[in-house]
C-alpha cells in the first residue's frame, strides 16, 4: 500500500509541475516578448508589439486554463484531470454560500448545483490592461507606416484583437462582481469599453459603461458614477426602464428634478423614476401639481394605456389620497381588465391600510378603542381580497402571482379560523407561493 500512495504522489506531483510548466512558459515567452519591445529596432514594428499584446493575454489564459465560469463539474473534471486539488471546502461570499476547490493557480467556486460561478486567479497581475496598451502601440505604428504587397497592414487583426480582449475583460468584470471585488470588476468593465471605443474598432459597449457607474454607484463613488452615467446618457442607453435617470438624480443632486422628469416623460410606469419624482417635490416642498401635468400629457399621447391610470394611483397613494387612488386604479381595470397592476395597486393599498389599523390597535391601550380599530382593522384587510384574487386570475407571469398569493395567503392566515374556506384558501396561496402551483 505504501508504494501504490507513493506512485499516486508521484503522478500528482508531475501533474502539477505540468501545469507549472504551462505557466512558467507563458511567463518565459512574454519576458522574451517585453525584452524585444525594449530593442529600439524592432519596437518600429506593429508586429513586435502584437506579440506582446498576445504574449500578456497568454499569461492570463496559462493561469486560467481554459475554465469559463458556467462549467459543470463533469466538464471541469476533464479539464482538469491531471491537476491536484491542494483545498476544498465552503465559502460565503456577499452573503451565499460556495463550494470551493483550490488548484496551484487558482480557486474554483460551484453553487449547489455544481456550475461553477467564480474564479479566483493567484495570478493577479494587470496583463490584460498590459496587453491592451501594446495593441494600441502596434496599430498607433501601423497606421503611419507604409504598407505594400509584401507588408500589409495588420490594422483588422489588431482590431480582432482587440474585440476578442474586449470579451475577456467582460468575462473577467463578471468573474470579479461574483467574488464582491467590485472595484476591479468596475475596472475590468470600463476596460471592456476602452480597448473597442477607439480606433482601429469604434465600437461602443453600453452595457459595460452602465455597469462601471452602477458598481461606482454600489461603493459610493459618485464621481466616478456620475461620470459614467452622464456618458450612457449621451449615447442614449437609458438600460431597463429608464434606470439611468433616478441614479443620475442620485448623484447629480443640483440636476435632480430635469433628469427625473425627462425620465417621467420617456418612462411614465418607472416606479423608480416615479418615486424620485414624488420625493424630489416633498423634500423640495414644491408643489405636485407638476406631477399631475407630465402624468396628463402622457394620458393624452397614450389614452388607452392603463399603466398610466396605475402610476397615478400610486403617486396619489403615496400622497396618502386614498379616493384619488381608489379611482385611478379602478379606471386602471376598467380600461384593461386583463391588465393586473391595477387590481394589484388597489389590493396593495387596503393591504397597507390594514397594517396602518393594527400598528395603532396594538398601541391602544384603551380597551374600547383597541376593539373598534381591530375590527376596523379586519374589515379593510378583507376589502384586499377581492382586487387581489382579481389580480391573481388576470397575471401570466409566474413570479407575479406568487407575489399576489403572498398577500393572499397572509390575509387568509389571519382569517383561517372563522371559516373553512379560508384555512382552504390559505393552504392553497401558501402552496403556490412555495411551489408555483
Amino acid at each position: 500500500m505504501k508504494k501504490i500512495l507513493f506512485s499516486c504522489f508521484v503522478l500528482l506531483a508531475s501533474f502539477s509541475f505540468a501545469n507549472a510548466q504551462q505557466v512558467k512558459d507563458a511567463n518565459e515567452n512574454l519576458a522574451s516578448a517585453i525584452k524585444n519591445s525594449e530593442n529600439p529596432k524592432k519596437a518600429q514594428k506593429a508586429s513586435t508589439w502584437m506579440d506582446l499584446g498576445k504574449a500578456y493575454i497568454d499569461v492570463h489564459d496559462a493561469y486560467l486554463d481554459k475554465i469559463t465560469v458556467g462549467m459543470n463539474l463533469q466538464t471541469l473534471a476533464l479539464i482538469l484531470k491531471d491537476k491536484q486539488v491542494l483545498a476544498q471546502g465552503q465559502e460565503e461570499i456577499n452573503g451565499n454560500v460556495y463550494n470551493y476547490m483550490t488548484y496551484q493557480y487558482k480557486t474554483l467556486y460551484f453553487n449547489n448545483n455544481g456550475a461553477l460561478v467564480a474564479v479566483r486567479l493567484k495570478n493577479d497581475q494587470d496583463v490584460l490592461q498590459k496587453a491592451a496598451e501594446a495593441y494600441f502601440k502596434a496599430y498607433d505604428i501601423d497606421k503611419n507606416a507604409k504598407h505594400s504587397f509584401f507588408s500589409p497592414s495588420k490594422t483588422k487583426d489588431i482590431a480582432k484583437a482587440l474585440e476578442a480582449l474586449s470579451k475577456t475583460f467582460n468575462n473577467d468584470a463578471y468573474n470579479y462582481y461574483q467574488l464582491a471585488d467590485y472595484k476591479k470588476s468596475g475596472i475590468a468593465f470600463e476596460w471592456a469599453n476602452k480597448v473597442i471605443d477607439r480606433e482601429p474598432v469604434n465600437k461602443i459597449d453600453t452595457s459595460a459603461i452602465y455597469n462601471v457607474a452602477f458598481l461606482a454607484t454600489s461603493v459610493k463613488d459618485n464621481e466616478r458614477a456620475k461620470a459614467f452615467l452622464k456618458r450612457c446618457y449621451e449615447l442614449g442607453y437609458y438600460s431597463k426602464d429608464g434606470e439611468i435617470f433616478p441614479k443620475l438624480a442620485e448623484v447629480d443632486p443640483d440636476n435632480a428634478k430635469q433628469y427625473l422628469e425627462e425620465g417621467f416623460t420617456k418612462f411614465p410606469q418607472s416606479q423608480a423614476i416615479l418615486i424620485g419624482l414624488i420625493n424630489y417635490y416633498i423634500t423640495k416642498s414644491e408643489s405636485t401639481d407638476r406631477l399631475f401635468e407630465l402624468l396628463d400629457q402622457a394620458k393624452k399621447n397614450e389614452p388607452n394605456n392603463a399603466s398610466l391610470y396605475y402610476v397615478e394611483g400610486n403617486i396619489h397613494a403615496k400622497l396618502g389620497q386614498v379616493e384619488k387612488a381608489i379611482a385611478a386604479y379602478d379606471a386602471c381595470a376598467k380600461i384593461n381588465p386583463e391588465y393586473e397592476y391595477g387590481y394589484i395597486g388597489k389590493g396593495v393599498l387596503f393591504y397597507n391600510k390594514a397594517l396602518e389599523l393594527q400598528d395603532k390597535a396594538q398601541n391602544e391601550m384603551d380597551d374600547a378603542k383597541y376593539r373598534q380599530l381591530n375590527e376596523e382593522f379586519e374589515k379593510v384587510l378583507m376589502t384586499a381580497v377581492e382586487p387581489f384574487e382579481k389580480a391573481f386570475n388576470v397575471a401570466k407571469d409566474i413570479e407575479v402571482k406568487k407575489n399576489i398569493a403572498q398577500y393572499l395567503k397572509n390575509i387568509y392566515f389571519r382569517f383561517r379560523d372563522q371559516e373553512a374556506s379560508y384555512m382552504e384558501k390559505y393552504k392553497m396561496y401558501d402552496e403556490f407561493e412555495k411551489n408555483g402551483k
